[in-house]
């Protein structure tokens, strides 16, 4: 803290005892045509201390300037946690900035209380979460871009001066940017790096700015659907939390810092699932659902998902949603009569479900039509043949548990896979206030979180995957109260390597929703072979989406050996230190799972499937890490392993699983 105490400053950010010397942040020098708080290393500020670099909070009395100072108020701290308390007595606005390390991570998380002690309410116009400095020469950014079926694709750039962002308005992360942003120096891309992912389902935003002083400074926040919110006398807010990790070892490390602290808030995906969507899609069935069953029991799999198309009204995509009534048509020996078949075969039951969704044509929209996103004298939006509701209402909020618990406790539910296929377009309320007073945004993700919350209290028995046409909600929040994240609705092979590659940048391999199907690519169109997809699908938690009935029975048996042999192996996949080892754009690209005693390398030939070479070549090689030099692993030493690579064999075969015991 400065002696002036009207800001806090970061000293240092890395590895223990970084602290044991001059801080790397430190500014030397004037501060010329700015003011000292723009060329400070502050940890959160408002506009008006900080009024030319950018501030974290931007905000005041309503009528009133939006420029704000404050001064240090108090400090508490525990054992692995801190406040630090600043007060505006102007404006009345007080402002909780906490700290908490999590225990056993190299992960920091932090969050914002904004409180309004005054008698005005208080116009939030910026309000994020956290601020961050980076003590970086020149800033090499790491962030997940793409577009629906091509989610989760890694870019880097190089920024020398001005601001880069990025972020969601869809009132989700979003398939075009995941909120995750790594940074490093970009004279060393292997060495210390710095990561941020926010845990919100809502509309946010990440910027990097290099500030007029030279350093690299990040902010992570929600971005507000209104543009403001207002916080009135005697109102609180807290900010969502970003969480901030730091490794050592470049964008590798990051993500096993990642992957250990996703262990820690998610159980992660436990059963081999078949889903029936690809096989089916809406011609949904009690004899067709238990035939496509028999052959998943078959195969090894431990739970049957009966995906869209299984409530009344729901023939194609134009009705049915929002009336969540078994179809009596589809299951004329009823609903529980046809789950109790599913689960004699030796199989959990798993249902598909949209619950903020409602279609026109619904029972409950004719009940209902104000439950819906609209704005008075204006048509509304299609997406999908969809609407949305507007599950900030208590009354949505409502029904939407009151459904979903209804359905768990009628029926033995063991999964519940919760798609949401459109974003909110005509968001408002009418009737409801003021825009800004609505927090139409802050209201739906906090219901949203208040379902998850209470199913998994409730009904504790029942795994939950988050899914929103494709990998549109894949954040912190999110994963901290599922089981699986479903990465994207493109399961072809080639397609798929890449989405799970930058993926698994961000988080990890136990909450990686991967399906076998037989989808063609759709970017990349070439063939791969069924063991192809069965060890891509390995590298999470394993689910088998395609029309397994049309199968051979050559193909059965070989698809019944990869699941057995992903269900021997699983334990340790989902909890081993994973490293990647080149990128899907290589001929050879390998995960290597590694623990005390195993190591096991999952492989795949991504270039031309040409078998044995017309002339004398080497065989590819695999470089492993992180190895004992002197220890046997399998018929190899550490030493060769690390040093001259694990060869790999793609005469035959396009796809291996590797397992070295150690000895």
């Amino acid at each position: 803290m400065p002696e002036h105490q009207r800001w806090a400053e970061l000293r240092s950010w890395g590895p223990a005892g970084i602290e044991d010397g001059p801080s790397p942040l430190a500014n030397v020098g004037r501060t010329p045509y700015m003011t000292e708080a723009d060329g400070a290393p502050v940890e959160y500020a408002p506009f008006g201390l900080r009024p030319f670099s950018g501030a974290d909070l931007v905000a005041g009395p309503v009528g009133a300037a939006r420029e704000s100072w404050w001064t240090f108020d108090s400090a508490s701290a525990k054992e692995s946690s801190l406040r630090l308390t600043f007060a505006d007595p102007l404006s009345g606005l007080r402002t909780d900035l906490y700290y908490e390390v999590v225990p056993g991570t190299d992960v920091l998380l932090r969050w914002t209380e904004l409180t309004n002690t005054g008698d005005t309410a208080i116009r939030l116009e910026r309000f994020d979460s956290a601020g961050f400095c980076v003590p970086v020469d020149t800033a090499r950014l790491s962030f997940l871009s793409g577009q629906w079926a091509q989610e989760f694709q890694l870019q880097q750039l190089v920024l020398p001066a001005g601001r880069f962002e990025i972020g969601s308005q869809q009132g989700v992360a979003g398939q075009g940017y995941s909120p995750w942003l790594a940074v490093q120096d970009d004279s060393a891309p292997d060495g210390p790096t710095w990561g941020f992912s926010l845990a919100w389902p809502g509309s946010w935003r990440i910027d990097a700015d290099i500030e007029l002083s030279g350093s690299c400074r990040v902010r992570v926040g929600r971005q507000p659907h209104e543009s403001a919110v207002l916080l009135e006398p005697g109102a609180s807010l807290e900010t969502p939390q970003v969480a901030a990790a730091y490794s050592v070892d470049g964008l590798g490390g990051l993500a096993r810092a990642w992957h250990s602290y996703e262990r820690q808030i998610s159980r992660g995906g436990r059963r081999v699932l078949y889903n029936s969507w690809e096989a089916t899609e809406f011609a949904v069935d009690a004899a067709g659902q238990l035939e496509l069953a028999k052959v998943a029991a078959d195969l090894g799999a431990e739970l049957f998902v009966v995906d869209d198309g299984w409530f009344v009204g729901r023939h194609d995509d134009t009705g049915g949603l929002g009336d969540w009534t078994p179809d009596p048509a589809k299951f004329p020996q009823g609903f529980g009569s046809f789950v109790e078949d599913v689960r004699a075969l030796g199989l959990e039951f798993g249902l598909w479900v949209e619950p903020e969704s409602i279609s026109p044509k619904s029972r409950l929209y004719a009940e209902h039509p104000d439950w819906v996103y609209h704005l008075d004298g204006r048509e509304p939006t299609l997406i999908r043949n969809q609407l949305l509701l507007d599950l900030g209402r208590e009354d949505v909020f409502g029904f939407v548990l009151s459904t979903l618990d209804g359905l768990l406790t009628e029926y033995p539910i063991r999964y519940l896979k919760w798609d949401m296929n459109r974003p909110p377009t005509e968001r408002g309320r009418p009737g409801g206030g003021a825009p800004e007073s609505l927090d139409l945004d802050g209201a739906h993700a906090r219901n949203y979180l208040r379902v998850l919350d209470h199913l998994r209290t409730a009904h504790p028995d029942v795994a939950i995957e988050g899914c929103a046409g494709g990998g549109a909600r894949v954040e912190l929040a999110t994963i901290a109260r599922t089981d699986v994240v479903w990465p994207s609705d493109n399961t072809a092979p080639l397609d798929r390597l890449s989405i799970q590659y930058g993926f698994l940048h961000a988080h990890a391999p136990h909450v990686m929703s991967s399906w076998v199907t037989d989808a063609p690519g759709m970017f990349d169109p070439r063939p791969r072979s069924l063991r192809f997809r069965f060890v891509l699908a390995m590298a999470g938690a394993l689910g088998i989406g395609a029309d397994i009935r049309s199968w051979t029975g050559e193909q059965r048996a070989e698809a019944a050996q990869y699941v057995a042999q992903y269900k021997e192996l699983r334990e340790f996949l989902h909890s081993a230190s994973v490293t990647m080892i080149g990128t899907p754009a290589d001929p050879t690209f390998a995960l290597q799972y590694t623990g005390p005693d195993q190591v096991v390398v999952l492989a795949w030939n991504t270039g031309p499937l040409d078998g044995t070479p017309a002339l004398s070549a080497r065989r590819p090689r695999i470089r492993l890490s992180g190895l004992d030099p002197s220890a046997r692993y399998g018929a190899y030493s550490g030493a060769h392993l690390m040093s001259a690579g694990l060869p790999v064999d793609w005469e035959s075969v396009d796809a291996d699983v590797i397992v070295l015991e150690r000895s």
